[in-house]
């Protein structure tokens, strides 16, 4: 049993890393993800100093980072514009699911691992880190731009896909009867219908309640009302994350505007602990002998990813810079990726190594893929376009066309 006084000097000694790793960060203009996550490694079980008084302290004040940040990531965006961008981005949706959970499925069956493993792990390879996205989205100061609601739809589908996911899951590794899985997925659909109708129907409501002139008082009330749903989901079979990112839906206008400037400092502590217990929860030793097929698989789901965002944003419309912007954005897996690999641990061990191996490359590839996929893009010569001279022209500038030069033309304007 550890003594108060050891936990206090090992929380101050996490924090205290975080800030100066924050601050080198921010000097090389460079998101701290990666390095908070190598801190981890470096505090973790094998690391070069182990952490012990404080570890169960850090694994709840992770899941409360991964809590804050999609409680936040709901607040940027109404119930409204979330139904629009349902309906608007299923297909980006259905290619997302294509191009990313096969690659993990095939996988798992080339390595001998049998279909329940392939379920697992094509699960860890096609959901993308919604929290390591956020952060890097409010890193790069892009949740102003024009692709960020593209990026959110399609990780609003994948986050809710969930609901269905992991239900079904839970059912093949636990060998329950088709009526049990079903009995459970019913339960996890209806909370989630439950929750998305209150948001849409009553949204209004809710904030009126919670709103408050006292900012303590809307501190308290917001964190607990966020804290309190995310537990009943997580309860119910409905991931916690879900349903804190639907309370931030159901919260509108000055409550959010509020809840938002308040829980900002919050959110970026608990989730820099979360990316530290990421890295505390993986052994080094574990990670060399996966590290070829977690490389392969990497690589391969890391271009499906840019171009699962690319056609997204390419579907509404966004030019070529957005379209890479919004591909790059999406590389990073994580908090998902891990718990599914935990789930699965039980039916093949070796699927825990491999997956954290697979998460720990793409967490730290996805901040500099979100940064320069665009600019290695620009690199590249772009197919030939169809020359202007071939869309129709109106009938009385033909003759001046083939006669004039436009240079030459341009001064006789009126």
């Amino acid at each position: 049993m550890h003594n108060a006084s050891d936990m206090l000097i090992e929380l101050g000694a996490i924090i205290l890393a975080l800030g100066i790793l924050g601050r080198l960060a921010g000097r090389i203009g460079f998101s701290p993800i990666p390095l908070y996550l190598l801190a981890g490694l470096a505090f973790g079980k094998g690391g070069l100093i182990p952490l012990h008084a404080s570890e169960e302290f850090v694994a709840t004040g992770a899941e409360i980072g991964v809590v804050l940040l999609l409680l936040l990531l709901g607040l940027e965006y109404s119930a409204s514009e979330l139904v629009s961008n349902l309906k608007t981005q299923y297909p980006s949706g259905a290619v997302d699911f294509a191009l990313n959970a096969l690659p993990g499925a095939a996988a798992a069956f080339l390595l001998g691992w049998g279909p329940v493993a392939a379920v697992a792990l094509a699960g860890v390879t096609w959901i993308s880190s919604s929290g390591v996205i956020a952060k890097v989205l409010g890193d790069l100061g892009r949740l102003g731009n024009r692709e960020t609601p593209l990026i959110l739809g399609v990780l609003v589908l994948e986050d809710l896909s969930m609901a269905v996911y992991l239900p079904i899951l839970s059912a093949l590794l636990a060998g329950v009867s088709l009526a049990g899985g079903t009995l459970t997925l019913l339960i996890s659909l209806g909370t989630v219908g439950i929750v998305l109708y209150v948001a849409l129907r009553h949204g209004r409501l809710i904030s009126r309640a919670v709103s408050s002139d006292n900012a303590e008082m809307l501190l308290l009330v917001v964190l607990g009302l966020t804290l309190l749903v995310a537990g009943v989901a997580q309860e119910l079979q409905v991931s916690a994350a879900v349903g804190a990112f639907l309370v931030g839906i159901a919260l509108s206008g000055e409550v959010a505007e509020g809840a938002r400037s308040l829980l900002t400092p919050l959110r970026d502590l608990f989730a820099a602990v979360f990316f530290v217990f990421f890295g505390l929860s993986t052994i080094p030793a574990d990670i060399p002998p996966v590290l070829v097929p977690a490389l392969i698989l990497a690589v391969v789901t890391t271009f499906t990813k840019i171009a699962t965002g690319w056609y997204a944003a390419r579907r509404a419309g966004i030019r070529s810079a957005g379209r890479w912007r919004a591909g790059g954005t999406l590389v990073a897996r994580g908090e998902f990726s891990i718990v599914i690999a935990g789930l699965a641990v039980g039916t093949e061990s070796r699927i825990g190594p491999l997956a954290t191996a697979y998460v720990l490359i793409l967490v730290i590839l996805g901040p500099p893929a979100a940064r320069w996929t665009e600019p290695i893009a620009r690199r590249f010569p772009r197919r030939n376009r169809p020359p202007a001279a071939v869309a129709p022209a109106p009938a009385q500038a033909a003759p001046v066309a083939e006669t004039v030069d436009t240079a030459d033309a341009a001064p006789s304007t009126p």
